[in-house]
């Protein structure tokens, strides 16, 4: 191809035209740092939305109904059959959940305990809690599951005597003394972030006699085929409930970690795709300066019959090469740095004896990293598709050198 052939031609780096070839050459190696970044970043999202969907959804329900009154939920059995036919619904069990005070030798902390069936719930915590601890709290009626950073914060041991404070209502509001349980704690569960500061588990039965409820449970908990459908999906179940019931879901309670996912993704897709685009004007700055300086080779080309498009190809194609190679550049590196990003971070921090994210304060300790190929090619696109919008200008600028002026 001709204007192929050419545009490898003005690339050629003369002793005249060094400036423009360091413009150039600026150009690819922003291009190449823009891509890169972008799609080690957005695989560093795609890590982060990985692991919430991994181990915050696993634990916290995705949806759940519970009655507005003291009773409890009616009818439990029936419910919990209907919902089993309901295909949105991959597991539903009835709950008891309390807010209070738990106290130990003085110290007060708050927590938020959920009364539960453990036959159906031990695979779910499986790899949150230690086997004997599971076992302890199986068998122990008053056994007490509490997470980790409670257990930190309050220094308690496998077997420690503790009482839950729950707080109680009167019809009109006058102070009244807190229900007292007594719990042993059977042991410690790790789910990560600022749930294992706040989260317990006891005996179904237990957390419904501590509340006064009359029936089995309080209400039910629910696991979602589809876990960004619980908006949805806990408004139709809780309208057509024929019991009066509060709805809530997980979008209210841990919402937010998603929410923060998608919006530093957006803020990071934008933010780097004006980093290209700016590289890219450097692609608009050598063209320009390489049409002015080639006005005499276009003129000579232009005499010997080459069409205007032939220029406008050559100049097209000269960006193009720039803004494909940074693309290239940047792509290969992101492939090699994406998928070990987790190993590399971490060598890091222990060379430099820096901890970058403390499980203490978010929800995993570890920079998580996970490649998705749809990044990579609209990555790929943009860039090209930018760099090719930058040579538009330049090449229509070489289409109107006149010869008889440039050859004066």
């Amino acid at each position: 191809m001709l204007a192929l052939e050419l545009a490898k031609r003005f690339r050629k780096n003369r002793a005249q035209q060094r400036f423009i070839s360091f413009i150039s050459m600026s150009s690819t190696v922003g291009i190449a740092l823009g891509c890169f970044v972008l799609i080690v970043l957005l695989s560093v999202m795609n890590g982060f939305e990985k692991e919430l969907t991994g181990r915050i959804l696993s634990v916290v329900p995705h949806g759940e109904i519970y009655s507005a009154d003291g009773r409890g939920i009616e009818n439990i059995d029936a419910q919990l059959y209907r919902f089993q036919q309901d295909e949105r619904i991959a597991k539903v069990i009835p709950f008891t959940g309390l807010t209070g005070m738990l106290q130990y030798k003085g110290d007060l902390k708050a927590i938020n305990i959920t009364g539960i069936d453990v036959a159906d719930v031990q695979g779910k915590f499986s790899d949150r809690v230690s086997r004997e601890d599971w076992q302890r709290f199986f068998q122990n009626t008053q056994g007490l599951l509490v997470g980790k950073g409670i257990a930190s914060s309050l220094q308690l041991t496998q077997g420690d005597k503790v009482q839950v404070l729950i707080p109680q209502s009167t019809d009109d509001l006058s102070f009244k003394a807190p229900r007292t349980v007594t719990l042993v704690v059977s042991g410690v569960m790790s789910v990560g972030g600022e749930l294992d500061n706040q989260i317990g588990l006891m005996h179904l039965p237990v957390a419904s006699d501590a509340l006064g409820i009359k029936e089995k449970a309080q209400g039910f908990q629910f696991t979602l085929h589809d876990p960004f459908s619980a908006y949805q999906t806990m408004r139709d179940i809780g309208y057509s409930y024929p019991q009066a019931v509060y709805m809530s879901d997980w979008t209210r309670t841990q919402g937010h970690l998603y929410n923060d996912i998608q919006l530093v993704r957006s803020v990071v897709y934008i933010a780097l795709i004006l980093v290209i685009a700016v590289a890219c004007f450097n692609i608009v700055s050598s063209l320009v300066m390489a049409v002015r300086d080639k006005q005499s080779a276009i003129a000579i080309l232009k005499t010997m019959g080459a069409t205007d498009r032939l220029i406008r190809h050559t100049f097209v194609l000269q960006g193009v090469i720039n803004g494909v190679l940074g693309m290239s550049i940047g792509v290969l590196l992101a492939l090699l740095v994406a998928p070990n990003l987790s190993e590399i971070v971490s060598a890091v921090e222990k060379l430099i004896g820096v901890e970058i994210l403390s499980g203490d304060i978010y929800f995993i300790d570890f920079l998580p990293s996970q490649l998705h190929w749809q990044d990579v090619v609209v990555t790929m696109v943009v860039a090209v598709l930018l760099s090719v919008g930058a040579t538009l200008y330049p090449a229509h600028k070489a289409t109107k050198v006149s010869p008889s002026k440039a050859l004066h």
